[in-house]
């Protein structure tokens, strides 16, 4: 979670440029007539859920403020259930610890958390997202952390199995809003979550600030969409140590923050201490496509007040690993830091940080060099021939069908005759459990997004 520019502000500026140039814009495409809203019954969700409370598919549910799903408590959600978030409450979801939450949607009847706003009048931030906190290890001095974005809630115990409930199947939609200066809610937040939580197929759109965030815990997650976000897809922190197969990520060229925004960011904590449990996330089957459809575009998102910088920014002793991973059009591809925050650079060195098997493509620099550690270190550690990673001169080899179309996305092969097929490899202890297929990146010639992910939902009826 970072500084970003007021996104109102950003909306403005972003709407003037595309009255003027008709091209993309930091809004999805406005409707053409007006709709009318649902007619299901709407329901006010607000302070505790305590005991079990179910949610059914005939209501619209509307949240207002911080509902806290409270410890030995449990939401139930059926699948096809709409959820808005309230924008003048700053709405958000929290399960504490204890707490259990039950989302279990379907390819054809996914749960939609999204804005409570008209059709065309959603954006960036309309409300929180979805906090879940766990009883699982962390590495603070006390074992023990405070939610980002001003709810009550504690995470951290002892417990990495602990069980959380299941999210299936559910997008979230227009979340990350800033609850005070520098002080905003990711999409969906996971708090030293436990490894008996269930996590899969999740889309976070159109979200304010981090798609996706973990502190530490060892839930494990899958099937991951992060789609025109604002600040970095996924943001591994504070000894998170499960494993994360199939994710995918999207930018849009016209919106970034200005902190600059990354695919991934690591860090063991914010200080960069030897505190453990290490972050040890492992991620393989990842695809993150950023704002340079080629090397030539020129993107200059919020007019100079928002930034783009790494695919992969891995910094503060994290010991993050990545596999069988596409990482393409970004303004730099790989940015391992010395510094003084911890030595991300020795945990590559000694193996405990590793890149195996992945592809770089289209990127404007490959690697950024750190002006404290050992000179062309990124290109060296890339390219030690051992670690079988490629690098590719333009986006357009990998063989993908359309990935960096911004409102209707081919993420997939065209055939299995490409360059991702082949190459990934399964050997390392670290991917047991995961599922072994032949190609790198979240996708091989199937589209597992078809049916359940919604890539216009500003102009879609709830």
């Amino acid at each position: 979670m970072k500084k970003r520019m007021n996104l109102k502000m950003a909306f403005i500026s972003a709407a003037i440029i595309s009255l003027a140039a008709c091209t993309n814009s930091n809004e999805p495409n406005q409707p053409e007539d007006p709709v009318q809203p649902s007619e299901k019954e709407t329901v006010v969700l607000q302070g505790e859920i305590n005991g079990i409370r179910s949610l059914s598919a005939d209501t619209t549910y509307l949240l207002k403020g911080f509902v806290y799903v409270t410890d030995n408590s449990k939401l139930n959600i059926e699948a096809g259930t709409v959820i808005k978030g309230d924008k003048d409450t700053k709405a958000t979801l929290i399960v504490e610890k204890g707490g259990k939450i039950e989302a279990i949607g379907t390819p054809a009847s996914p749960i939609v958390f999204t804005s409570n706003q008209a059709v065309g009048e959603r954006n960036y931030g309309d409300w929180g997202g979805i906090i879940i906190c766990g009883n699982g290890r962390t590495n603070s001095a006390t074992g023990v952390g405070k939610i980002e974005g001003g709810p009550r809630s504690e995470y951290g115990g002892n417990d990495d199995y602990d069980n959380s409930g299941t999210l299936r199947y559910v997008r979230i939609e227009f979340p990350g809003v800033e609850y005070a200066t520098d002080n905003e809610i990711n999409g969906l937040t996971l708090g030293a979550v436990g490894s008996g939580t269930t996590i899969d197929h999740i889309q976070v759109s159109y979200c304010g600030d981090d798609s996706y965030e973990w502190f530490g815990g060892m839930v494990n997650a899958s099937y991951l969409v992060a789609y025109r976000g604002w600040d970095d897809e996924f943001d591994t922190d504070n000894g998170y140590r499960g494993k994360v197969q199939f994710a995918v990520g999207l930018r849009d060229p016209n919106v970034a923050d200005k902190s600059k925004s990354n695919g991934f960011e690591s860090d063991n904590d914010a200080s960069g201490s030897s505190n453990e449990p290490f972050t040890q996330a492992v991620f393989s089957n990842v695809s993150l496509f950023g704002p340079y459809t080629t090397t030539s575009d020129i993107v200059d998102p919020q007019k100079g007040n928002g930034q783009f910088q790494a695919a992969m920014h891995l910094r503060r002793n994290t010991q993050l690993r990545c596999y069988n991973s596409i990482f393409a059009g970004w303004p730099i591809g790989l940015f391992i830091e010395n510094g003084g925050k911890g030595n991300a650079q020795e945990n590559a060195i000694n193996g405990s940080l590793i890149l195996n098997n992945n592809i770089m493509a289209g990127m404007k620099v490959n690697f950024k060099e750190d002006e404290k550690g050992t000179a062309d270190f990124n290109y060296t550690y890339w390219n030690e021939s051992s670690r079988n990673n490629t690098l590719l001169t333009n986006n357009i080899d990998l063989g993908l069908v359309d990935p960096f179309n911004i409102t209707s996305p081919k993420f997939y092969a065209s055939n299995s005759n490409g360059v991702i097929f082949g190459k990934a490899n399964f050997n390392s202890d670290d991917l047991s459990g995961m599922t072994n297929v032949n190609f790198v990146g979240a996708f091989g010639t199937e589209d597992w997004t078809e049916g359940w992910c919604n890539f216009d939902p500003q102009n879609t009826i709830y």
